[in-house]
């Protein structure tokens, strides 16, 4: 045993309401997510629109909150009026941000049809690369417009009588990206004064609806957060939402960066919120922009050799990427070839996990928040069955419990070091010293009279005794502590064995005098819950 770790928590110190949508997850027709996952007309459980409701019906016992779709990159490149009407006379085209044949039999009323029946919120990526305003005025339209007019008649005509009724809508994806088509990678003014014209004209057809600008790709962005900012002076007092991304990523068996990876992802988040209110001071604004971490993921990849002196040039030679050889790719949803996706295992379950709970420890910011593979962690899936992966839990349990009001909560442990590495010439992380191995947020649900604690062991070798002091809550006398923990960190549930990694009940846990006392096993996710 190690010794004690604390947490401490209190009614009076609250840091903001928790969204339904902070736990919501994102869908690209990238390979088989789309063809194959969700789209399969040959697959025994299809329904009349092809769509496999084993994964339809998988989902909807989540409570999954709302979905980004249908992108991504693709959406830069794809003109979604291609996508509608009669399917034998859709078009076939190219997407050149992943280098498919796309199809559009999974079109624009599929996806938002699909959305209904998961039973989800979609939140609908517009095209500001190579798409224009009268696109945006379209889709707008055609989407959510409840009276006559030529693209509500149409949307009729194509079998949806009601409007879809779409809330949100990100306006461009990733727009300061080389990779991305129409990048405004070097117009971030450009870029701006086209978002804020857009947000005015689609909120003049539907004045219900929000709109969210893209901020930088990620923090390695060489014009990190300037872009952002001239991004933001041009369109703050039209927008809602500022749409960051990132994905983490780690050295192989470096398990301290895998897990530690949520801090980068706090101090992306700090900045681009003191971004923001810099933006509103400079506007004499009483307006705030909230964020929307609508792609976040963590994975692990070898390091690669680095070019250094290059600058700049570094991020064009890895996207710039101009190959003869490469071939554009077809995917057969009815040939879906198996692939294990991170979140599988315990230890990439703990490091998705730690990213939301950096989410909501930031919840009076962060309102909208997409797992990039959220589909997979909800609802694991091959070719012919589904089954719940690690990821499936942690996740999960957020959706019940992370409800209510988020808590500031004070953590003291033994900590641990990162330091620092890069990736590649373009992804480079900076040394974190004191790093707490117990990672913990929490949820106060005042309606239900509960409050949920969230933490996670990120040591994989020392077990802790953990003390809550939760003694400003009167009248709360019952807890429960649920644990999910494996010896084996490679073990990973599958269809044939869907039961290695699950929640167990941890009898030893007790609550006196307003302080819980319990355990937290290496390498576990624990959700301790108290009640009146």
């Amino acid at each position: 045993m190690s010794k004690d770790a604390k947490i401490t928590i209190h009614p009076q110190f609250k840091t903001g309401d928790i969204s339904r949508r902070l736990f919501s997850t994102f869908l690209e027709p990238i390979g088989t997510m789309v063809n194959g996952t969700m789209y399969n007309p040959k697959h025994p459980t299809a329904d009349e629109e092809g769509f496999r409701t084993d994964i339809i019906e998988a989902l909807k016992k989540t409570g999954m909150p709302a979905i980004r779709l249908p992108g991504g990159n693709f959406v830069s490149g794809w003109d979604w009026k291609n996508s509608i009407g009669p399917k034998e006379e859709r078009r076939t085209v190219l997407d050149p941000a992943w280098y498919q044949y796309y199809t559009n039999q999974v079109g624009h009323d599929e996806y938002l049809s699909w959305a209904e029946k998961v039973g989800t919120e979609p939140m609908y990526t517009v095209n500001l690369g190579t798409g224009d305003i009268r696109d945006a005025m379209a889709i707008v339209e055609y989407t959510n417009h409840k009276d006559t007019s030529y693209w509500a008649e149409l949307r009729r005509k194509n079998g949806h009588d009601k409007p879809y009724g779409v809330k949100t809508w990100y306006l461009g994806n990733e727009m300061d990206g080389p990779w991305q088509l129409g990048s405004w990678e070097k117009d971030p003014r450009g870029y701006g004064n086209r978002t804020n014209e857009v947000s005015k004209v689609v909120k003049w057809i539907d004045p219900s609806i929000e709109t969210a600008v893209c901020g930088s790709s990620a923090p390695f962005m060489d014009h990190f957060p300037r872009w952002d900012e001239e991004v933001l002076e041009q369109c703050y007092e039209s927008v809602d939402y500022l749409s960051i991304h990132h994905y983490h990523i780690a050295p192989p068996g470096d398990l301290k960066a895998l897990l530690g990876g949520s801090l980068y992802y706090e101090d992306f988040i700090n900045t681009e919120v003191a971004l923001c209110d810099l933006v509103a001071a400079k506007m004499r604004s009483p307006k705030k922009v909230m964020i929307s971490f609508d792609e976040y993921g963590s994975m692990v990849r070898p390091l690669s050799p680095l070019n250094p002196g290059y600058g700049p040039h570094n991020m064009y030679r890895s996207h710039y990427v101009f190959n003869p050889e490469r071939k554009y790719i077809m995917h057969d949803p009815d040939n879906m070839e198996d692939r294990i996706f991170p979140g599988s295992e315990m230890v990439h379950a703990l490091s998705m996990a730690s990213i939301q709970l950096a989410l909501l420890r930031h919840a009076d910011r962060v309102k909208i928040g997409c797992m990039t593979g959220g589909l997979g962690a909800l609802c694991a899936s091959n070719h012919d069955h589904v089954w719940k992966s690690a990821s499936f839990y942690p996740f999960t349990d957020l959706i019940e419990y992370a409800k209510g009001i988020a808590l500031n909560t004070a953590v003291e442990s033994e900590t641990f070091d990162i330091p620092g590495y890069a990736i590649d010439d373009n992804s480079q992380y900076p040394t974190k010293e004191g790093v707490p191995y117990i990672d913990a947020a929490s949820a106060w649900d005042e309606d239900k009279e509960r409050v949920a604690i969230f933490v996670i062991n990120k040591s994989d070798s020392d077990e802790y005794p953990l003390t809550i002091d939760a003694s400003g809550f009167e009248g709360y006398d019952k807890v429960c502590h649920k644990a999910m923990y494996t010896e084996d960190i490679d073990a990973r549930n599958s269809f044939e064995d869907p039961d290695i990694i699950k929640p167990v009940d941890v009898g030893t846990v007790t609550f006196e005098d307003g302080k819980v006392k319990t355990y937290v096993k290496p390498l576990s996710w624990n959700v301790i819950i108290l009640e009146k």
